[in-house]
């Protein structure tokens, strides 16, 4: 199934919330302001659009400053106070109190484009008028290295069709490593509700359950070739710092369970779709053998073998398929060559994309 859409729409007559923005908010005192402004949207749009600023226990302003705006924008920004617990906890607080047709999560330490979001809401309201919601919403993202002023656009015209309803079958092609992230996806609420997301509270790197989860109950798909998310590289202590995510490698590798126990690929009958799902469960994979490999550290490397072994007893047939493919087989590293190997082209990635 694939359709278009006209550029231009008539005004909704719709009066239910279009767009819901989950806010994860956590010690963002000193820069969430720059976030919820850019969500903040333009005049006509303002009774469409909820901003849910979700503070999971911060100890410094964060709530103060949620309920300021709150105040000054009422029925456009809610302020949602809970005990910390986690990125994850707060994302399911957001989904919980979500009103909008659309769901996305927005770290506070991110923005929204200027330019390119009365597009998103144009085309999520053009979809709205002719009565054909999309269960997933795809846009552009950046990664915005202010430090050192580096920006790599990641754009997704590589994968999928533009400005059309598709389903999986319309994809351009499966690149395994280039994977939708947290940052381009806007989901279906009612579908992630179906799929009962919940993530793991007091957990990093949730966002790529966000994304993986509900991949197999998704039909119908809309990439809008526009660069809407900012995604902000450089705040010390982030959670993707390589130092970080080596530190933190038993959450990666949590992750990555959570992931091999949640999906079961072979059950899903588009083959495009299951070739996407496995690819990403590969990438995730790379990225907790990558995090073995840096720490040179033989316990870590023992945590990698366990893993394999898990992915082994789960499911043959998966761990066949991931290990005979090659960021599969070379995120097992064999020796000081295999990992020699592996490492050199992991730091090309990160020169090359800038994400960490």
């Amino acid at each position: 199934m694939e359709s278009s859409l006209e550029s231009s729409i008539e005004t909704s007559t719709t009066t239910g919330k279009l767009l819901s923005f989950a806010v994860p908010s956590y010690n963002s005192a000193g820069f969430m302001s720059k976030c919820i402004e850019s969500l903040t949207p333009p005049e006509q749009y303002r009774d469409r659009v909820e901003i849910l600023i979700v503070d999971d226990g911060s100890k410094d302003e964060t709530l103060a400053i949620a309920q300021k705006y709150e105040a000054e924008y009422p029925g456009l920004i809610r302020a949602i106070h809970q005990e910390n617990k986690g990125h994850g906890g707060a994302v399911n607080t957001g989904l919980a109190n979500a009103a909008g047709t659309y769901f996305k999560v927005v770290d506070s330490d991110d923005w929204a484009d200027s330019e390119a979001y009365p597009k998103v809401l144009d085309t999520l309201l053009a979809l709205e008028e002719k009565q054909t919601p999309v269960d997933m919403f795809l846009t552009n993202f950046v990664y915005d290295k202010v430090s050192t002023g580096h920006q790599r656009r990641m754009l997704l015209s590589v994968l999928f069709p533009s400005d059309k309803i598709i389903t999986w079958s319309s994809m351009k092609r499966n690149i395994t490593g280039f994977e939708i992230l947290m940052h381009s996806v806007i989901y279906r609420t009612q579908l992630l509700r179906d799929c009962h997301l919940q993530l793991p509270e007091h957990c990093f790197y949730v966002d790529n359950l966000y994304v993986y989860l509900p991949l197999p109950y998704v039909k119908t798909i809309y990439y809008l070739n526009e660069t809407f998310y900012h995604y902000y590289i450089g705040r010390d202590g982030q959670s993707v710092e390589e130092e970080t995510m080596v530190r933190r490698i038993d959450q990666q590798l949590r992750v990555n369970y959570l992931m091999v126990d949640g999906v079961d690929p072979w059950k899903v009958r588009n083959k495009h779709q299951r070739n996407y799902i496995f690819s990403y469960l590969e990438m995730i994979t790379v990225i907790s053998g990558m995090l073995a490999a840096v720490s040179k550290d033989p316990e870590n490397k023992a945590k990698l073998d366990r893993l394999w072994e898990y992915i082994k007893n789960k499911d043959i047939r998966t761990y066949k398929k991931l290990r005979l493919s090659f960021l599969g087989n070379a995120s097992r590293y064999h020796g000081k060559l295999g990992r020699a190997i592996f490492l050199a082209g992991y730091h090309l990635s990160q020169r090359v994309v800038g994400f960490n």
